[in-house]
C-alpha cells in the first residue's frame, strides 16, 4: 500500500521509526523501490533532539525540482543537472546547524557552510540530462553549483565543495 504523505510527514515517520526500532533503517518501515540513497544526521527535526533520516529517490522526488544547465571542470560541455535545492532540503529537514559535512561513497569529507544553502544555488543532483546519474557517473547523488550563472562559483573552494558519489550528511552546530 502507498502512502501519500508529504516530505514532513516523511520526517515525523523516520522519527518513529529511529525511536521505535533502536535505529534500524528507516527502508525497513518505507516501501522505497531502491532503498535509502543518502542518510542525514546531526541536528535535524525536532529542537530538543539530534536525527536521524535515510532518504530514499521517491522522497528526494517528492520535493520541488530544480533544474539547471551548467559546464563543470569534470564533464565535457554543458550538462543538465535536476535535483532538489540544497536550501529545500535543508528547510525540510528542519536542520538547525551553521555546517554541513557532505561525505561521499569513498570517505571524501567537505565542510560546506549553510549559508551556501540559497535559492537559486546549489542542488543535490540526482540527474544528469534526464538520466539518473550511476556511481561512475559521480551519482546517484551529486551536489552541483550552477557555475556559468555566478562568477563567485567558480573557484577552488566552490569546487571542492561539489561533493559527488555523495552518501551522508551531517548537520553540525
Amino acid at each position: 500500500m502507498m502512502l501519500n504523505v508529504s516530505f514532513p510527514m516523511l520526517r515525523v515517520i523516520a522519527a518513529v521509526v529511529f525511536t521505535f526500532t533502536g535505529g534500524a533503517g528507516f527502508s525497513e518501515a518505507h516501501n522505497s523501490r531502491n532503498g535509502p540513497v543518502l542518510t542525514i544526521t546531526g541536528l535535524v527535526g525536532d529542537a530538543e533532539a539530534s536525527g536521524l533520516l535515510e532518504v530514499d529517490f521517491e522522497m528526494l522526488e517528492a520535493l520541488p525540482v530544480t533544474e539547471f544547465s551548467t559546464t563543470t571542470i569534470w564533464t565535457d560541455g554543458v550538462q543538465t543537472f535536476s535535483g532538489v535545492e540544497l536550501s529545500v532540503l535543508i528547510e525540510e529537514l528542519g536542520a538547525r546547524g551553521t555546517t554541513l559535512t557532505a561525505i561521499a561513497a569513498n570517505d571524501y569529507a567537505i565542510e560546506i557552510p549553510i549559508s551556501d544553502a540559497v535559492p537559486g544555488g546549489p542542488i543535490v543532483a540526482y540527474k544528469i540530462n534526464g538520466s539518473t546519474m550511476s556511481v561512475r557517473e559521480k551519482g546517484p547523488l551529486w551536489i552541483v553549483y550552477p557555475y556559468d550563472q555566478k562568477t563567485e562559483y567558480q573557484n577552488e573552494v566552490i569546487y571542492s565543495r561539489s561533493i559527488w558519489q555523495l552518501t551522508q550528511i551531517v548537520v553540525q552546530p
